[in-house]
């Protein structure tokens, strides 16, 4: 139920999220490996790209891997958040003895549920990434994988690169989701405890508590995560050669000495702008939907359970 709960939260959010996350996949592939002033720049900013790529491409251009992502976000958070509520909420591994919220203990069980969720949604996540930046010619950035749809893309995956290549640059992913999790799910948990036992804000397992927490673990979220966000998609979305070695970058280390020699501090952060736009909101559906979702199961299945 835990995994259910999590995973229809996420998926929620993904439906009003998705085309941000494509703009910030294009902007995390502008310039890949070049200098500032080097390369052609396709998209300026967030409003200039979404006119591009919706003049270009067409308005369903926004929602380009979204069948991947609802994927994505099923295997993920499914882990993530039904992992997080079992062993904090649950088990109660997240308290200290006094019976408090302990951040360090929440943020280190996000953590490890993070790490199994990069892992368990990698597939997935990989293909989201391949489509969202395939686009024609006169805009494209980064490594285009010519696939015609989610199936084509698992399909061309499988026959070239075989079973391991499905979760080629999941090495990547795992910091990337140790590190939100670890920041999202600890900074949500406190902040939630403490707006619900503070007498001006109060509202016990209320909209308004839930909302509240989730911005503030929005926010740390999408500053914390962006490089890694970056360097992971950067190795999702690279070519291979016949024996399945990445074309550009032969290991996580490798991405990163090369964007920093190349692209320096501002290329571990491009895209940020969207990221934010898109953590921010995504964070805050799929936190604010897996709270009300967790409310009405305890409302009406356990009630239901002790029949």
């Amino acid at each position: 139920m835990e995994f259910a709960l999590g995973a229809l939260a996420a998926v929620g959010a993904t439906l009003f999220t998705n085309p941000i996350e494509v703009l910030k996949t294009r902007f995390q592939l502008q310039g890949e490996l070049q200098q500032r002033g080097q390369y052609r720049v396709h998209y300026r900013n967030i409003l200039h790209a979404g006119y591009v790529i919706v003049k270009t491409e067409g308005a369903f251009g926004l929602q380009k891997g979204l069948v991947p992502a609802l994927g994505h976000q099923i295997l993920m958070n499914g882990v993530r958040l039904g992992g997080f509520h079992y062993l904090a909420e649950e088990k109660k591994l997240n308290l200290k003895s006094n019976g408090e919220i302990s951040f360090i203990r929440t943020a280190m069980i996000g953590a490890a549920t993070g790490i199994a969720s990069a892992y368990s949604g990698s597939p997935f996540y990989l293909v989201k990434v391949r489509m969202q930046a395939q686009a024609t010619e006169a805009i494209a950035v980064g490594t285009q994988h010519k696939v015609s749809g989610t199936a084509d893309a698992f399909t061309q995956i499988w026959k070239h690169e075989g079973i391991a290549g499905l979760w080629r640059g999941a090495n990547g992913s795992v910091p990337r989701l140790a590190v939100a999790s670890a920041g999202q799910l600890g900074t949500f948990s406190l902040a939630k405890e403490y707006i619900a036992t503070n007498k001006y804000y109060a509202i016990e397992y209320g909209l308004l508590n839930s909302f509240l927490a989730s911005i503030l673990g929005g926010v740390v979220i999408a500053g914390m995560m962006n490089p890694f966000d970056v360097i992971s998609t950067r190795l999702y979305n690279q070519g291979v050669d016949a024996h399945g070695r990445g074309l550009i970058y032969s290991s996580y280390f490798d991405c990163v000495s090369k964007m920093w020699k190349t692209e320096g501090f501002r290329g571990f952060y491009k895209g940020i702008v969207p990221g934010f736009l898109r953590i921010g909101p995504h964070t805050m559906l799929s936190l604010i939907f897996w709270d009300r979702l967790k409310d009405l199961q305890r409302k009406y299945l356990s009630k239901d359970l002790q029949y």
